[in-house]
């Protein structure tokens, strides 16, 4: 969510006939945007199974890291939002577990890789060396803000980011997935629009969804800020 809490709350309307047994929050609630205490409040405040692993940017924003590898909007929205989280927030965002954790049986979480939270997933060989030493037949990862798929099946990996406004993978037995939701509030796959997936395991079925959500008042909530206008600027490109 990166603290978009525009982008949040369009999604959370968009679901709000829905019933999940879980949900799935693979890091950074905060950094970038300008709502991060509404974010975070949101994220306390859903009713049953929510499980949580920890972003970069979580870890910045609480202190357990110095941010030395961030650029500078990035290393100053982190500022900005560690001055202004309640101390309530900021202990629920220090507080939130390491990825990876198993949310049922094959199924893991986590923010960048299950072999290291902040590594990116892009590549081939970057899916090559979860597979060859992970165990979990389902990985859904972040990090990345690219709504993507690696699938290792008998002839190799198979690759693909997800494009359109809906996209539904169906699992099959015997193959192992790597799975990106993108993000919904920092889209990087030049689709401005919040993207997330829900994910049927009676089914076995994967749906990426995107949702529109007020862009403009986003921005303006970050300049009125003060953070850095690029902020604002990248939300129209999905950059």
């Amino acid at each position: 969510m990166h603290g978009n809490w525009d982008a949040f709350e369009a999604v959370l309307r968009r679901v709000r006939r829905k019933r999940f047994d879980a949900i799935l929050v693979l890091g950074d609630l905060v950094g970038y945007g300008a709502g991060p205490n509404q974010v975070v409040e949101a994220v306390k405040a859903i009713e049953g199974t929510v499980h949580v692993v920890r972003g970069n940017h979580d870890k910045v924003v609480c202190e357990l890291e110095d941010g030395s590898n961030f650029n500078q909007p990035a290393l100053a929205a982190a500022r900005w939002t560690t001055e202004r989280l309640t101390a309530a927030n900021m202990r629920y965002v220090k507080e939130m577990p390491q990825g990876p954790i198993e949310v049922a049986r094959d199924v893991h979480i986590c923010h960048g890789s299950p072999l290291d939270e902040d590594t990116y997933v892009f590549s081939i060989y970057d899916a090559y060396e979860i597979f060859t030493n992970h165990e979990a037949e389902l990985v859904f990862f972040g990090h990345t803000h690219i709504p993507s798929m690696f699938v290792q099946q008998s002839k190799g990996i198979e690759v693909a980011v997800v494009q359109g406004e809906t996209f539904t993978l169906k699992l099959e037995e015997g193959k192992r997935y790597l799975l990106n939701p993108g993000s919904i509030g920092q889209p990087r796959d030049r689709d401005p629009r919040a993207s997330f997936l829900t994910y049927d395991s009676d089914t076995q079925t994967v749906r990426w969804q995107r949702v529109d959500y007020a862009i403009n008042k986003a921005q303006e909530r970050i300049v009125k800020s003060g953070l850095p206008k690029v902020l604002a600027d990248r939300l129209t490109l999905g950059i």
